[in-house]
Order: structure tokens, then sequence, then C-alpha cells
């Protein structure tokens, strides 16, 4: 077992009101630490009061953004418990990443108690009003303290956590969503399929240009040939058409997301065709077109399913649904955040109670 020293925080912070919480802004009194060096592997794992990080000013992850990170949350049930949602795969998808940008692998059973003791100890600061929960944050950075490309040699693996509120104000509406055929996300060959922050930055751009047109997010096509779906803003999506549904094959450019995973094994269990596959820019726009696109959601760790009511491509606008909430959207909305927090029994096998 991984042994973790824990340093108390001192002066704890007051819980904040569960109405006026945000996202990301509010941060608990603690969080993890673990330290990698090529000459003593994983070492020095503690617990430590929350507080700045001091990194040598040539640290790795300054100048080759050697970086990745995670998300998932922690949920109050009504029995008053805290679970987590499907830990393990964060963890294993997290050295994915690390493979891919030459950070060290996490042992994932250390890994994972290092998560769960780390919630157990901050599990006061998960809220219990409706929609609120933990957002915890793993992360992890090259720290060599010298100038020059190469595999990292020393670092870090942090674990910070934030109460956050509902991710839907005024309940869950359809977003409006702009067809980006000028930036591009991610290519095969690079770092789409990893979570690190340079796909984060790169997209910002987009982002913005959309933003100005009133549009909510972005729906990424690939990096080649620009004429297949990728990602809705940082979100893997889906469509139903013609009563298929339809989610963008993982080709090495497209996240693989944990929520995507669940949703799909939720519809398999439902008997509903689910198809992982190429989705051209043409067939949705002839979907759109003909009326055969009945339904589109983007779904994620933050907003577990998003509703797509509008899709621009080119100033040519498509209603889907009628603008409103499909009724397998809603259905996988309710059925995901039942399960998350404890409200619908748990027949996958997919939560870890605190």
């Amino acid at each position: 077992m991984l042994d973790i020293k824990i340093t108390k925080n001192p002066n704890p912070a007051e819980k904040p009101d569960p109405s006026t919480l945000g996202f990301g802004k509010i941060f608990t009194d603690h969080m993890f630490m673990w330290s990698y060096s090529r000459e003593e592997g994983w070492h020095n794992a503690r617990i430590v009061p929350f507080e700045n990080l001091s990194i040598h000013p040539a640290s790795t992850v300054l100048h080759y953004g050697s970086e990745i990170f995670e998300g998932l949350k922690a949920y109050r049930r009504a029995d008053g418990k805290v679970q987590l949602f499907r830990p393990i795969e964060n963890i294993r998808r997290m050295n994915n990443s690390a493979e891919r940008l030459c950070l060290p692998q996490l042992p994932e059973e250390d890994a994972l108690y290092a998560l769960e003791e780390f919630v157990r100890l901050e599990q006061d600061w998960t809220p219990s009003a409706e929609g609120t929960s933990l957002y915890l944050r793993p992360f992890m950075f090259g720290n060599d303290e010298s100038l020059g490309v190469h595999a990292v040699h020393n670092a870090e693996f942090i674990i910070i956590a934030s109460p956050v509120g509902s991710y839907y104000k005024e309940g869950i509406n359809p977003v409006k969503i702009m067809i980006e055929d000028e930036d591009v996300r991610a290519v095969r060959g690079g770092t789409g399929y990893a979570k690190c922050g340079g796909n984060y930055a790169a997209s910002n751009r987009a982002g913005e240009r959309a933003e100005l047109k009133g549009y909510s997010q972005v729906l990424w096509l690939d990096g080649v040939e620009r004429k297949y779906i990728e990602e809705v803003g940082a979100m893997n999506v889906m469509f139903k058409i013609n009563g298929e549904i339809i989610t963008p094959k993982l080709t090495g450019s497209i996240l693989p997301g944990i929520t995507r995973k669940s949703i799909i094994e939720v519809l398999k269990s439902e008997g509903y065709n689910v198809s992982e596959r190429l989705l051209s820019l043409e067939e949705l726009t002839g979907a759109m077109a003909d009326g055969t696109l009945e339904e589109a959601w983007g779904c994620g760790t933050a907003a577990v399913v998003s509703p797509i009511g509008e899709l621009c491509y080119k100033d040519h606008k498509y209603t889907v649904c009628g603008g409103k909430i499909g009724e397998l959207t809603q259905h996988l909305y309710d059925t995901l955040t039942g399960i998350q927090w404890g409200k619908l029994e748990d027949t996958f096998g997919w939560t870890v109670e605190i």
C-alpha cells in the first residue's frame, strides 16, 4: 500500500455557500503531491495544505509543454455518502496521455488509492445541493531544471479539488454550435487522443471566433481532409440519424471520453444501434437538410450531456430536434446523472464509494 504522509492545514477555510459555486474558482484545504525521478521512481507521496507551487524558471513544463491532466468528480449521495464515477478509467487514460508526452507511468493501484485517500480527507467539501459536486483535477508535468528537448527525467503528479455548482444554471438547454472549417484541433499521429494542455490552448482561437458570432462552441473536422466530424468543443459528440446512434470513431485524433464510453455502454445495454465510425460533413449536412438528423449532443465530465439545438456551416443554419432537447438525449442525461449521484442503481459497477 502506498505510504502517504499527511500534513493537515492548520487554517482550514470555511465551506462556501453551495448557491454561489461556479466552476474551478474555490479550492479545498489540501492537495496531493507525488514526485518522480529517473533515479528514485515515484517517491514522497504526500497530502499537504493547498498552496502555490514553486518551480524553476527552466522547468520543462514552461518551455516544452510537458503536461497532462484529467477531470472527474466526487458526488454526494442522498444518504450522505460520497462516491466516485469510474476513477480507474481516468487513471488509465492519464497513463495513455503520459506515454504520448514521454511522462512517467503511474502505478494504477497506487494512483487509485491516492485519489481515494485524498477524497476521503476532503470529502466534507463535497456539496449536497442539487447538481453540485466536488471536481477533481489530477495533473502531471515535467520538472527538469534545464533547457533542452528530451524525455522527462523529473515530474510531479498533483491532485487538487474544487467544489462546483450545477453546469446548467437554467436547466439543460440546447446550445448553438458552429462547424469550424479553418482551424483544426488535432491530427492523427499528434496528441489528439491525449488530454494535454496544448490541445486546449490551440482550440481557443476558433472558440473565440464562434463566440463572437453567438455560438457556444465549435464542431471540429479532421485535420487532414477537413471532411470528417471529430469533436464538439472540448467534448465528444454523438448524433441520432434515422434511428442510428453515430459517434466518430477513435482514430487517434479524438479524446477517448469516459462519458462517451459510458453512454455507448448504456445505449448498447438498452438495445440501441450504435456505430463508432467515420461521419463525413457531407453525410451530416445531408441529414440536417432532409430531416433525418433526429438528435445531437456533446458529452463530457463537466456537462455530462449537452444537447445541440442548432448547427451552422458556412452561414447555413440547421435546427436540430426543433431546437428542443431530444427524448434520447434527456434519457441519457437522466441515466448517467442518476448513477453518478446514487439516485439510480448502478448495474454496471461504475461507482466507487469513499
